[in-house]
């Protein structure tokens, strides 16, 4: 196991989406909504199946110590092929608790209140804890192992060569690691220290109640109503959400206080500089590429997000911008609404007008029960990927309304799960993708749908509606989660110094709210505590930049796919299907990009400002309104 990666067995290592509102809709208007069929993994929770790979597991990792625990270093030097053996053993052990602990995430994920569910979690999760403490040795050994016997062992043994690319990753961390006791103890501490809050955090969402208009809502549908066409139903939701919320400020802001802490206390002990380069090592991109990516959004907020919202404040008639108003629909779009057989057919032609080959990946999502769509009490908001295991296949998790935006939450997933297709083949310990590349094959996919829909519409007033939908797509891809992560900056910067109060935080959130979205917003007392509903934040800090680094390099992509002759497709296809194996700056090499360079992310926000520059342009065609 390593440093730099989320356990896929003890947390739910997926794809998640931005944190996006989408408008509520009964599911009789949407046709039969999929379920996900878990029997690919097990047939049950009480299986003997599931038993036995849980026995087993616990078995072979034990067995696993014991045969290398102090004798990598040998095997390197005296028998290369023995240490290829070992790392196929690792990985298999690895791969049959992956697919334990994919099943167990999914299952709570469903139904995060049900205590049945919610026990089984708990208990998959000490089990296989306790199990991979017995291989937690493997790779702090690996990296203990001198280079020049390491790199001459790989020369000598096919076996080790093909693992090249995880050995190498791996001893990245070498600087960070810390001595194998104290390993072994942050390990085990994980079920009652991160994975406890986390848990506690996703319970307590899940169990939320928001009481509009004489109806109970749970989280999803509340926050889905912040898109309503009726500015006051909008108003009524906005201001009931931030009263729920406030009323679970002190568990929020403890979870929050708690993981900000358990975090710092890990990255002082590993060595790490600053706040966020454990997750830049995790997604192996450079401390300086990122800040160049925050610098060049912080520098176009005005003439992206600012621009725009005072354009939207026009189109609806108001001086000053409510946050309740943000994702408001245009007075002249259309209220589409678009049923599940509609918007599985709008993503695959548009995939299948890329390429036949990826319409055939994501259509197996559908045919073969790995999507769940329906909006349930008790399951988890939002929207993910899950890659599971290799062999098995990845699970589509969606809360789908049909609107619109859930058309592209559908694109943007479906994404994510042909990458993980064709990731697979590289195997558990190389096919996992770092965070910044793992939203390209997902933002493309967006893209792609997109562009289809847009290339149908001729009328101006409806190719305006999707152009101003599609840039708030962008800015809450872009500019929102580089917000977030300025505001995650800010919060684990203060609480080095003590504790946080819920006030506090909600004046960091305000500050990088006013920064990002501009002076045309106000923003009122109950909009203080919209920061403890993001889950990012909780599960996976500093994850958030990943989404801004996606839409960027895909706007930069999709720029040479339109200017390309041919081979474009072969080139991405081989992009995705190196995993984890390369470093994004060789991914990139062929398609002439580099992101190194100071004017790649400006090139990115270009196609942002362009939309926005025809918006402009239509809107005195349309004559403003």
């Amino acid at each position: 196991m390593t440093l730099h990666r989320p356990d896929s067995r003890l947390q739910q290592t997926a794809a998640l989406s931005p944190a996006i509102g989408h408008a509520s809709r009964s599911s009789e208007d949407l046709g039969d909504l999929p379920e996900w069929k878990l029997e690919d993994l097990y047939p049950s929770m009480e299986c003997a199946e599931l038993a036995a790979d849980m026995a087993r597991s616990a078995a072979d990792a034990a067995g696993f110590q014991r045969q290398y625990a102090g004798t990598l270093e040998a095997l390197a030097k005296e028998d290369p092929a023995g240490l290829g053996q070992a790392i196929r053993a690792y990985e298999a052990i690895e791969e049959r608790m992956g697919r334990i602990m994919s099943y167990a995430v999914l299952v709570y994920t469903g139904e995060t209140t049900d205590p049945k569910k919610a026990k089984f979690f708990g208990d998959a999760q000490e089990k296989i804890t306790a199990a991979s403490t017995h291989l937690l040795f493997f790779t702090l050994e690996m990296n203990r192992i001198e280079d020049a016997i390491l790199n001459a062992a790989i020369e000598s043994d096919a076996v080790l060569a093909r693992y090249r690319p995880w050995i190498e990753d791996l001893r990245k961390d070498r600087p960070y690691q810390l001595e194998d006791r104290v390993e072994q103890l942050f390990h085990e501490k994980s079920v009652t220290g991160r994975g406890a809050w986390n848990r506690l955090f996703d319970e307590t969402m899940a169990s939320l109640r928001f009481e509009i208009d004489g109806e109970m809502l749970t989280t999803e549908p509340a926050l889905n109503l912040l898109q309503h066409r009726d500015r006051e139903k909008r108003r009524t939701a906005a201001l009931e959400i931030g009263r729920v919320l406030e009323n679970n400020n002190r568990t929020l802001t403890l979870i929050t206080n708690t993981l900000a802490k358990d975090k710092e206390i890990s990255d002082r002990w590993r060595g790490f500089q600053d706040v966020a380069d454990s997750r830049h090592l995790a997604n192996r991109v450079e401390r300086d590429v990122v800040d160049a990516l925050v610098r060049a959004v912080e520098d176009a907020f005005p003439a992206i997000s600012h621009r725009y919202y005072a354009m939207k404040a026009k189109w609806l008639g108001l001086a000053k911008l409510e946050h309740w108003d943000r994702n408001a629909p245009l007075p002249t779009a259309a209220e589409t609404v678009y049923d599940w057989q509609s918007a599985r057919r709008i993503v695959l032609d548009a995939y299948g007008g890329f390429s036949p080959e990826m319409a055939d990946i994501a259509g197996r999502f559908f045919d073969e029960g790995w999507i769940d769509a329906p909006v349930r009490p008790g399951k988890s908001p939002g929207a993910f990927a899950h890659p599971t295991v290799p062999s098995a296949h990845p699970y589509v998790m969606l809360n789908y309304l049909g609107k619109p935006r859930d058309v592209m939450t559908l694109a943007h997933e479906l994404g994510h799960g042909v990458h993980q297709v064709l990731a697979a083949d590289q195997g558990l310990l190389m096919s996992q993708t770092p965070l910044t590349l793992a939203e390209t094959a997902s933002v493309f996919g967006e893209m792609l749908t997109f562009r289809a829909l847009l290339a149908q519409v001729d009328n101006p007033a409806e190719r305006k509606a999707m152009l101003a939908r599609k840039v708030e797509d962008m800015i809450n891809t872009v500019v929102r989660q580089i917000a977030f992560y300025l505001f995650e900056r800010k919060v684990h910067t203060a609480r080095a110094e003590g504790e946080l109060t819920s006030e506090q935080l909600g004046e960091l959130w305000l500050e990088v709210q006013h920064q990002s979205l501009g002076p045309v917003f106000h923003f009122d007392d109950g909009y203080r505590s919209y920061w403890s509903y993001i889950p990012h934040f909780i599960h996976s800090p500093f994850y958030v930049y990943a989404y801004a680094f996606g839409d960027c390099l895909v706007n930069s992509l999709y720029a040479v796919y339109q200017e390309a002759e041919g081979g474009f497709q072969q080139r991405y296809f081989e992009m995705l299907k190196a995993g984890g194996t390369r470093h994004h700056g060789d991914l990139l090499k062929p398609f002439g990009l580099d992101a190194a360079q100071p004017d790649f992310w400006q090139r990115g926000l270009a196609m942002i400002t362009g939309l926005i520059d025809e918006l402009e342009a239509l809107d005195k065609t349309a004559g403003g309104g």
